[in-house]
């Protein structure tokens, strides 16, 4: 370490990095020395509320069937008012790998990955949902 780095007290080092800011589509974008952009930075993320919404009433509903509350599909379909149909495809839901629902949870699911294709059959077996 050189010794200019290091302010008065021997405990604080300061560290320069020459970077620039540049404005693209109304954003900030940190160019790094290189003139790379956010070397390194994790993808954005892209929560799809309706996604997650549907995966959430997908276990609350699977909850129901275990404990009890409902004995059958079509029992929370009336009570929710809603088709026996869009209540088992959302139902399907609770089989996706945890990785799956976790990458969706926290919005890092492929841009493909939507409501509308996940309420079509899958794979039940989570290695084959991996794919």
């Amino acid at each position: 370490m050189n010794a200019s780095n290091l302010a008065g007290d021997g405990r604080t080092v300061t560290v320069r990095i020459p970077i620039s800011i540049r404005r693209r589509a109304g954003r900030k974008l940190v160019l790094a020395p290189d003139g790379t952009a956010n070397a390194g930075a994790a993808p954005p993320r892209r929560i799809d509320s309706a996604l997650v919404k549907a995966i959430a009433r997908a276990f609350r509903w699977r909850k129901l069937l275990e404990t009890g509350v409902h004995v059958t599909v079509g029992e929370i379909a009336a009570a929710e008012k809603l088709n026996p149909s869009y209540v088992s495809r959302v139902l399907r839901l609770t089989l996706l790998a945890p990785a799956i629902v976790e990458a969706i949870l926290d919005g890092r699911q492929p841009a493909e990955m939507t409501l509308a294709v996940l309420m079509e059959p899958f794979p039940v077996g989570w290695r084959e949902q991996q794919v």
